[in-house]
């Protein structure tokens, strides 16, 4: 655990990540972008997986447009799916061991917390987009992703957020019908 904390707290990219992130958050959603765009253009496509999945879903949040958004929260479960099914350390999907990559060693499993987010921000993606099958396709991965998540608040503030956007598409179904 030391190790993970040392090798995070030297982790620049992260660092980056997060002081973009506190941008967006103080309101400068320009700024923050624009970090974001420059940082992925310097991971590149073949970057550490971890750092392209977080990446482009905190990117995501920056957009204006629906179908950017869409775009950028795809990019980062294609990051995280390909990480989980092809090891870059060559250990078999779902082993414990620590993937090997450019950058420092991250736990499959802090991947694997991604998931339900990664799934619940595509929903509201394809719902702000008006496509609700697709939105509910994405639901149910979140609803069966969160399950696979330790209990607490994080696991429960996702299954919260997952009914509320559950909810709120069948509002608007019900409403167009």
């Amino acid at each position: 655990m030391d190790k993970l904390r040392k090798a995070t707290s030297e982790d620049g990219v992260l660092t980056r990540i997060g002081q973009a992130i506190m941008l967006h958050r103080a309101g400068d959603r320009e700024e923050a972008r624009n970090r974001l765009t420059a940082l992925w253009h310097e991971i590149g496509p073949q970057g550490d997986a971890f750092h392209r999945c977080a990446l482009a879903h905190y990117m995501a949040d920056t957009q204006d447009d629906p179908r950017d958004e869409l775009d950028w929260d795809l990019r980062a479960l294609e990051a995280a799916e390909g990480f989980v099914t092809e090891r870059p350390d060559g250990a078999a999907p779902g082993a414990s061991s620590v993937a090997d990559g450019p950058g420092p060693r991250h736990p499959l499993v802090a991947l694997r917390a991604f998931f339900p987010s990664l799934h619940l921000n595509i929903a509201a993606d394809y719902a702000a987009l008006d496509r609700p099958a697709d939105a509910h396709a994405q639901l149910r991965r979140a609803r069966a992703s969160v399950n696979a998540l330790a209990d607490g608040q994080y696991r429960q503030g996702l299954r919260d957020a997952i009914d509320r956007l559950q909810l709120r598409i069948d509002g608007a179904a019900g409403r167009t019908a």
